[in-house]
């Protein structure tokens, strides 16, 4: 029989709660409250909550940073189990390792022996590996990579997600993505086990991967950097942050880009060339700023933007006979 007691022994009472407002942690802000929402400090804590959860045979919902989701506004009857919370620092824990990790590991450090079989590539040898928990905001793992000199992750300094999410859509911005520099990643299995998967065994595309297509958990991911100018990067970083801010909707609530880019063509551009633009329900609305954007500009809910985003598809799919495919994951 399920209870909440163990939930609370296993990720610590302090990192329980019930009845929790969802509309408080997605970008969108919208959603009503989950039932229990839980926030393990630690990987080994969290697959033991999941372990713990499907034995019960309980719904759950894996929650990052919640900026690629639209939460219903009944809320959730379940367990949300949240891979990241802000303004939290975790202490180091004997035997396990944080959500949030972030290790760097240059050539000849002998914590590189356990990835033996990418030690011993010529090339990879003289790169740094960099081990990140899936928690870890992407924004913040680009500033730090960046800040010690690591080129090749810019593009991500502004995406919003944690890793976890960012390596299961393969995520990416301005002509960079998660498959360019991770070399795999430690995987959660619908069965329990878990299994460290290289790189080309992700089967990541345009924002899709196994892990997307099984119902995978990334737990940590590893990557490498080649070496940069620090001033360089960080300028490049800014230079990308800039153009975000001006061409992105970012004062207001949303779930970022609302739908994947279609074949040959722009889904803001086709969206705009309908007609769309500042199509409104209620306070969610497509974006007077770029298309490709609905926005909650007041106390939208979960059904205007249900109905905005499928007032997009069906027009644009009856104009141009393109169906616009959406990048946001629903809550229900």
């Amino acid at each position: 029989m399920f209870q909440i007691e163990e939930l609370c022994r296993i990720a610590g009472k302090e990192n329980v709660a019930c009845d929790e407002l969802l509309s408080k942690h997605t970008t969108f802000r919208i959603g009503g409250r989950a039932k229990y929402f839980v926030s393990p400090l630690y990987i080994e804590d969290f697959v033991e909550a999941v372990a713990y959860i499907r034995k019960e045979k309980q719904p759950y919902f894996i929650f990052g940073n919640g900026s690629n989701l639209l939460a219903y506004d009944k809320g959730y009857d379940g367990v949300v189990l949240a891979t990241h919370m802000p303004n939290r620092e975790i202490e180091e824990a004997e035997g396990k390792v944080a959500m949030d990790a972030l290790v760097f590991m240059p050539p000849g450090d002998i914590r590189r022996k356990q990835f033996s079989e990418l030690e011993s590539s010529g090339e990879l040898s003289q790169k740094t590996f960099v081990f990140a928990g899936s928690g870890i905001m992407l924004s913040g793992m680009a500033n730090r990579v960046g800040k010690k000199g690591l080129a090749g992750f810019e593009f991500a300094s502004g995406i919003p997600g944690t890793l976890g999410g960012a390596v299961t859509m393969n995520a990416g911005a301005y002509g960079g993505e998660i498959k360019d520099r991770i070399l795999g990643a430690m995987l959660l299995f619908p069965d329990g086990t878990r299994r460290y998967c290289h790189k080309d065994e992700l089967e990541l595309g345009y924002r899709t991967s196994l892990i997307q297509k099984d119902s995978l958990v990334v737990l940590w991911a590893l990557f490498a950097f080649g070496e940069g100018d620090v001033s360089e990067i960080v300028q490049k970083m800014q230079e990308l942050n800039a153009r975000r801010k001006e061409k992105q909707p970012l004062q207001y609530g949303s779930a970022g880009s609302t739908f994947k880019r279609p074949e040959g063509h722009f889904a803001g551009k086709l969206i705009e060339d309908a007609g769309l633009r500042g199509f409104r329900v209620g306070d969610v609305m497509v974006s007077e700023k770029h298309c490709g954007f609905v926005v909650n500009v007041g106390d939208g809910t979960y059904d205007e933007a249900r109905q905005v985003i499928e007032h997009v598809q069906k027009t644009v799919q009856e104009k141009f006979g393109v169906w616009l495919e959406t990048e946001v994951k629903l809550v229900e």
